[in-house]
């Protein structure tokens, strides 16, 4: 294949992701040649992006979660994320703006892919979520919501919904806008860690 790039990132990539990110064009070309240096194919598989995720969780296991996050941002599921996927990965993880983010949100819970979200998904992505909180801190947990089967009722009873019953994308959006408590069982709020670290290791 040969570096093709030879560790200049094109101009349509670069204006497309200051459009829709709010990094400048500095940090992109910083990102990008560390990116390469890390990825010298230009593309991160699954595995590498497990690899990350794990090192930033030494006392958790986020094996799960993390691949979760890489189905939701492996928008053409070619298996691998390119610098785009990575970078739109990370800025709505720690900063886009709200409906951006819940539409993530709900990608990440539609494990299937088909549109909507079963009590069945709810259970697995919360049970992903659990892995990573280390065991003394599941100790702290509200009495409600110190399962992942609790968490999921919860979540479940929030949108008034039958076991059988499915969420809608338009609904899911809609419920955690208007409930703080529901965004914060939906979510690991982690990503920010993980950014920081991703600027640690750039310097």
């Amino acid at each position: 294949m040969g570096n093709t790039k030879s560790g200049a990132l094109s101009k349509e990539i670069l204006e497309d992701l200051k459009m829709n990110t709010k990094y400048s064009e500095e940090e992109l070309c910083t990102w990008y040649a560390s990116f390469l240096k890390e990825c010298p194919t230009g593309r991160i598989t699954k595995e590498q992006f497990e690899g990350i995720y794990a090192s930033f969780f030494p006392d958790a296991d986020p094996t799960a979660y993390a691949r979760h996050v890489f189905r939701s941002f492996d928008t053409n599921a070619d298996g691998t994320l390119d610098f785009k996927e990575y970078i739109v990965a990370l800025h709505l993880t720690s900063s886009g703006k709200t409906t951006r983010k819940l539409e993530w949100a709900f990608a990440l819970y539609d494990v299937d892919g088909n549109g909507t979200i079963s009590k069945n998904e709810v259970q697995e992505i919360v049970r992903s979520i659990f892995n990573m909180i280390p065991e003394e801190d599941q100790k702290n947990l509200p009495e409600d919501e110190d399962t992942p089967e609790k968490r999921a009722d919860k979540i479940w009873t929030f949108f008034g919904k039958k076991d059988e019953d499915k969420i809608e994308e338009g609904e899911f959006i809609q419920g955690v806008m208007e409930n703080k408590d529901i965004l914060r069982l939906i979510q690991f709020d982690e990503p920010k860690k993980i950014q920081e670290k991703l600027k640690e290791k750039k310097h």
